[in-house]
């Protein structure tokens, strides 16, 4: 049986992939509309910095560039945790 600490790191390694990889069932189609100056800086930005904080700021111009997306917006609204290797970041800079 496992206990309650082993179940809380399954939930946070859970989290963690999911912020990597994303939903596989749900795959995202990037619009080119979406990759404005703004969008691809802040990304980079985020990249470079690790300042996962400015995920909301990305989710703004994302939705001001046209995006539509629930999964990316929420994804980038979410608490995170978001770590380098993010699936929206990686997408965005053209490292996945």
């Amino acid at each position: 049986m496992q206990d309650a600490g082993g179940r809380g790191e399954q939930a946070a390694q859970a989290t963690l992939l999911l912020d990597i990889f994303g939903n596989p069932f749900r795959p995202i189609a990037l619009e080119s509309e979406w990759l404005t100056s703004t969008v691809l800086a802040l990304a980079e930005g985020i990249y470079q910095d690790r300042a996962f904080d400015r995920m909301p700021i990305l989710a703004d111009a994302l939705q001001d560039a046209g995006c539509d997306s629930d999964d990316v917006l929420t994804h980038c609204r979410g608490p995170g945790p978001h770590v380098r290797g993010c699936w929206v970041v990686d997408v965005l800079t053209g490292r996945k």
